[in-house]
């Protein structure tokens, strides 16, 4: 199975200087969890993603106030990505490497043209691979594990 199989095409994207309530906004509207940042929205090329962790933990909680900031102010950046003609394994497996639950798509251009999430690869597979993929994603980093103790 490749990657063109189970994302989800034609992601909602945002720019750099897209203030961050419309990021939210964006991610309502989406129904999804994290928007791929572009270099434009001609190019597509992606810069990083926010998701809505990346708006809780490096601005609410760090006493910031999101409705001043823009994506550029909290993105995760470098972002990690994936090609449709790529075989699902092989995504999974970066998911799992990077611990990412959701990974951009693009295509022979650069250009953002879809999105894989934990949910699309357990709605496509069976759930052995579904559950595999999500405890690997789901555990804990090393910095996780020494502030937890």
């Amino acid at each position: 199975m490749q990657v063109r199989e189970v994302m989800t095409p034609d992601p909602a994207c945002c720019t750099a200087d897209t203030p961050l309530p419309t990021v939210a906004r964006m991610m309502i509207e989406s129904d999804c969890g994290e928007i791929p940042v572009v270099d434009n929205k001609s190019s597509k090329v992606p810069v990083g993603v926010v998701t809505d962790r990346d708006i809780v933990c490096r601005t609410i909680a760090n006493g910031l106030n999101p409705l001043e900031l823009t994506a550029a102010d909290c993105m995760t950046k470098p972002v990690v990505t994936v090609t449709p003609d790529m075989s699902l394994e092989e995504c999974t497996q970066i998911m799992e490497e990077k611990r990412i639950r959701r990974i951009p798509v693009v295509d022979e251009r650069g250009s953002c043209c879809g999105i894989v999430a934990l949910a699309d690869i357990a709605l496509q597979t069976g759930k052995r691979v579904a559950g595999e993929v999500i405890r690997e994603v789901s555990e804990p980093t090393e910095s996780a594990s020494a502030a937890a103790r």
